[in-house]
């Protein structure tokens, strides 16, 4: 079994399994004394209950589990999580059962490292409305049971998919309400776009929840612009319960804006049509500078998610008419801009977003944060050093785009990152790569470093500004193999 936090957690539940019961020691009564609730209730907004974690180890440990829930309930939470496991997270039984006996009329959710049906009829007993099954941690047939088990008793089963292998295990039964964490459980990091990543390769109708990592108001506009069911926030929530009162706002919003009422462009609705994009095994692919309508139907043609467009001094820089010329085409169209510090985006290119001619910018320059947080887009960064890589993690936004650092241009000039620091990167965050990839070394960049988006420029050129349509081709053929799942 992997030595990772989540199997570690695992194998100190199964010894305490054997230790203490399926109980915990706690006292259940043989009844409950009311019939599960739907879960979750509108509005879908889930707050939990914890006191520490690995990844926080000191959020509040002298929470008051009932105090906590009255803090939620006074700002309008219907549904409240409550953390059971011990050893990890500080959580018991008894807190469960006190939440539910306190408040009758809220939905809990028994969110635990749950191992069989023992598990599940335990939670029942304790007043849980709904509970947790975190799919990677068992087999398929063992997930189906509890599963079943769990409808059998009137619960809602929440089934928590982390990666394909857990779509595959759930698509047996096909279950109406999947969670996604966007906390990776083996390193406890953070990646905002995994999310939407995994909610891409599920076939079967569903509603989806959006679980963990949401802390600001930005998160919070992220996960209901990328169209998530609800959501489930942990530490934010329990450090600040006036917080809930901001998601509530957000969820239990009423009409959607009046589409002939001119505003800024949505900030987050790029990200969730780009992940819509996004195939098991391939990375999304980025081609930038285009400066041709037949250069952007090639690469549309041959399966491109994204067309760059420079608007910045450089030989592939086009003027905003041609872009708006491109409006109607089949792809994302992202504008790249090189800004000085403090300088704002000019009216033009805002005029390009709130148009629809451009979905995202990409921030190449020396924009500050205050600044490129106002847009649609992402900030690119060029990588020479660890410190470098350090200075990547710490920035704002769902991804950040690596780039070889040159004296010669902010980027485009085909040099690739050193190995060293493109596998740091990729322990991080979730990896945009660019620099210096060709068809001849891109089967080798998705072999190694898997990923999630590859952008191009001089590496498909005959000259600056000009695709060479058969390199684009030999590239397209490259990703496919290198896609291509291996056979046994």
């Amino acid at each position: 079994m992997p030595d990772d936090i989540l199997h570690r957690i695992s194998r100190r539940r199964e010894a305490d399994l054997l230790r203490y019961g399926s109980a915990q020691g706690l006292n259940l009564p043989e009844r409950r004394a009311s019939p599960p609730l739907p879960f979750p209730q509108a509005p879908a907004v889930i707050c939990e209950i914890k006191r520490f974690s690995p990844s926080a180890p000191e959020i509040n440990r002298n929470l008051d589990a009932v105090d906590q829930a009255q803090a939620y309930v006074f700002r309008g939470v219907r549904n409240i999580s409550v953390l059971t496991e011990q050893n990890f997270f500080g959580g018991c039984l008894g807190d469960l059962a006190a939440v539910k006996a306190a408040f009758p009329g809220v939905s809990v959710l028994r969110k635990d490292f749950l191992l069989d049906e023992e598990d599940v009829d335990v939670s029942f007993q304790a007043g849980a409305d709904a509970f947790l099954l975190i799919a990677s941690l068992l087999t398929r047939d063992r997930l189906e049971k509890m599963y079943r088990r769990g409808l059998d008793l009137g619960m809602t089963p929440l089934v928590e998919l982390h990666d394909i292998e857990d779509i595959r295990k759930a698509s047996v039964f096909r279950p109406p309400l999947v969670g996604i964490n966007s906390r990776d459980l083996k390193s406890f990091r953070i990646k905002p776009l995994q999310p939407l990543k995994i909610r891409a390769l599920i076939d079967w109708d569903c509603r989806v929840v959006f679980e963990s990592g949401v802390k600001t108001e930005a998160d919070i506009a992220y996960v209901e612009e990328t169209g998530f069911d609800a959501v489930l926030v942990g530490e934010g929530a329990v450090r600040d319960p006036g917080f809930a009162e901001k998601l509530i706002g957000t969820f239990d919003s009423a009409s959607p804006a009046d589409p002939e009422v001119a505003g800024p462009p949505k900030l987050f609705g790029f990200w969730r049509d780009l992940y819509e994009r996004y195939r098991e095994g391939r990375p999304l692919i980025k081609i930038c500078g285009i400066t041709s309508h037949a250069d952007l139907d090639e690469i549309i043609r041959l399966g491109a998610d994204v067309a760059g467009f420079v608007l910045a001094e450089s030989p592939r820089q086009v003027r905003a008419d041609f872009i708006r010329s491109c409006q109607g085409a089949d792809i994302l169209k992202v504008g790249v801009v090189v800004l000085a510090e403090g300088e704002p985006v000019p009216e033009e290119i805002r005029g390009l977003l709130r148009e629809g001619c451009l979905d995202a910018l990409q921030f190449h320059g020396a924009e500050l944060p205050a600044e490129y947080r106002k847009w649609p887009g992402y900030k690119a960064v060029r990588i020479r050093t660890e410190e470098d890589v350090e200075k990547a993690g710490t920035l704002p936004g769902p991804a950040v785009l690596v780039d070889a650092w040159s004296a010669a241009a902010p980027g485009g000039t085909g040099k690739r990152i050193d190995s060293l620091l493109v596998n740091k990167l990729a322990g991080r965050q979730t990896l945009w790569l660019a620099g210096g990839i060709t068809p001849d070394n891109v089967e080798e960049v998705i072999w190694e470093f898997h990923p999630d988006l590859i952008d191009l420029s001089s590496g498909v050129e005959s000259v600056p500004g000009k695709k060479d349509h058969n390199k684009l081709r030999r590239l397209f053929e490259s990703i496919e193999r290198a896609s291509r799942p291996e056979e046994d």
